[in-house]
């Protein structure tokens, strides 16, 4: 077992299929965390004042690294978090293409521009330029513990701020390796950091100066996030959990999402923020989907071998809520057509899937985290996007459709939407991900993700004086008065029904 958190020195870390000790690391207190920030706060003048191309060097650099040692990391995060190797390979691939989006875009998403001029004021000339925040902290998750954090760490850095990362206290090792990797290719100042220890570290971090913190992890958490950073008015970005439902319609390859739905519900053990949870079948395909999914779910096989589908049950508490939420469907008329009460074998859960389960019980309204689909009839497509709208979630989904995919994606309350497939948009670097409601707001990825970790500056520049100088005292009244019957004549007049605009 991991350490206790009263002990206030060192913890371990423990692969969570084998008990075996991977590391251990330093429970820091808040004298380090401030220690840190404040060394981080003239890294960050240093690397904001690199520039744009000299940043975007050092992060390509970062990549070729992570690239030539995909396997090394790879093997690392198998161990410590307890995913198949070549889902660890295949994570840092994804880690390795955000990094390399973020730092080749940075400069054209966030490099000062011209914008539209406004007629009262043509001689002066607009534009928006994004600066950094100066030291962003982030506190990661376990179940992807270099994909994740990176969609904040690899934005944030490529936005001009300086990182404290604090990984999870499950997954420590991949956050220790990261940020030594950083150092390989920016070894002149503390740019990345890492802190470690348990939520008291995290909360520290919420308090010891950061210009912004990034937050993924359980909705009660960042919650206690908000509250603490609320406190000095610090900003966040909170990426919560989800309750992510796919809707098969009726003219759904059948195949085809049922695989999708296995894949989406059960791999990386089911631990996946934006994995599938919920299916909702439409009644005309619904018996015909079922069976070929019950064929497809029996495949997967957890474990800890080379030829495992899936690991371990990272976090040995959620044990307890899986088989909770499987054990209360079955309780209130659920069935479990593959898996059910004995599918949770310490540190394993065997795959799962529940049909009938009531709307109203865990396993359909709470995150479970573990390798579980409910599975429900419903009338029609209209019945299906009101059952995957009616949580207080809001993250992802998935449809799978050939003729009206675009049509039910556009009406789900989910920050991202994959049609015909499940999670891809996860691994699209230009695409912003994050969720609304119980889900988080603010974003990663994308165009957006660099901006969420700048603030927009305004600049109006005169370019030549003018004739109308309405800041001053000495307006002239009678141009003045000529500009208000120009806005009367440009503003005020009604348009004919159907043409919009104006003069």
């Amino acid at each position: 077992m991991k350490a206790d958190p009263s002990d206030r020195a060192r913890f371990e870390s423990l692969n969570p299929a084998s008990g075996e000790v991977v590391d251990s690391f330093a429970v820091h207190t808040d004298a380090h965390i401030q220690a840190v920030v404040a060394a981080a706060q003239p890294a960050a003048q240093w690397w904001d004042g690199l520039g744009f191309d000299a940043r975007e060097s050092r992060l390509r650099d970062w990549a070729r690294i992570l690239a030539v040692d995909i396997d090394e990391l790879a093997t690392l995060i198998h161990r410590e978090n307890g995913k198949p190797l070549i889902d660890a390979r295949l994570e840092v691939v994804g880690a390795i293409e955000h990094l390399h989006w973020a730092a080749t875009h940075a400069a054209g998403v966030l490099g000062r521009r011209t914008v539209g001029r406004s007629w009262l004021f043509p001689n002066h000339k607009p534009s928006v330029g994004y600066r950094p925040y100066g030291v962003v902290g982030v506190i990661g998750p376990w179940n992807y513990p270099a994909f994740t954090p990176m969609g904040s760490i690899a934005y944030a850095l490529a936005a001009g701020n300086a990182v404290v990362f604090k990984p999870s206290e499950y997954t420590p090792a991949v956050g220790s390796w990261l940020v030594d990797s950083f150092r390989q290719a920016v070894p002149e100042q503390p740019v990345l950091s890492l802190v470690t220890g348990y939520g008291e570290t995290g909360a520290a971090l919420c308090a010891a100066g950061v210009g912004k913190l990034a937050f993924t992890g359980s909705t009660a958490t960042a919650k206690s996030v908000m509250a603490a950073c609320a406190q000095t008015l610090t900003p966040v970005l909170l990426e919560c959990g989800g309750k992510d439902a796919l809707i098969v319609a009726e003219d759904a390859d059948l195949d085809a999402a049922a695989q999708a739905a296995v894949w989406g519900g059960l791999s990386n053990a089911g631990q996946t923020c934006v994995g599938v949870e919920r299916v909702y079948a439409v009644d005309a395909i619904y018996d015909e989907f079922v069976s070929r999914l019950n064929a497809e779910a029996r495949k997967p096989r957890p474990g800890s071998d080379r030829a495992a589908d899936y690991g371990p049950i990272t976090m040995p508490d959620q044990l307890g809520i899986i088989r909770g939420h499987i054990e209360d469907a079955l309780d209130h008329g659920a069935t479990a057509i593959v898996g059910g009460r004995d599918a949770v074998r310490p540190p394993f859960v065997d795959p799962t899937i529940l049909v009938d389960t009531p709307e109203d019980r865990p396993a359909a309204t709470e995150e479970t985290f573990g390798p579980t689909l409910t599975v429900a009839r419903v009338r029609d497509v209209e019945e299906a996007i009101e059952r995957a709208n009616g949580t207080a979630f809001g993250l992802s989904g998935a449809v799978f459709s050939r003729t009206r995919g675009m049509e039910i994606a556009g009406r789900l309350r989910a920050g991202m939407t994959s049609i015909n497939s499940v999670i891809t948009f996860a691994v699209i670097p230009a695409l912003p991900f994050g969720g609304v409601g119980a889900s988080g707001f603010g974003r990663i990825h994308g165009a957006d993700g660099l901006r969420e970790f700048s603030w927009p500056h305004a600049i109006v520049a005169q370019q030549a004086p003018g004739p109308l100088i309405l800041q001053s005292f000495r307006r002239n009244p009678v141009l003045t008065k000529a500009l208000l019957a120009a806005v009367r004549l440009r503003y005020g007049r009604r348009a004919p029904r159907g043409v919009k605009g104006s003069l």
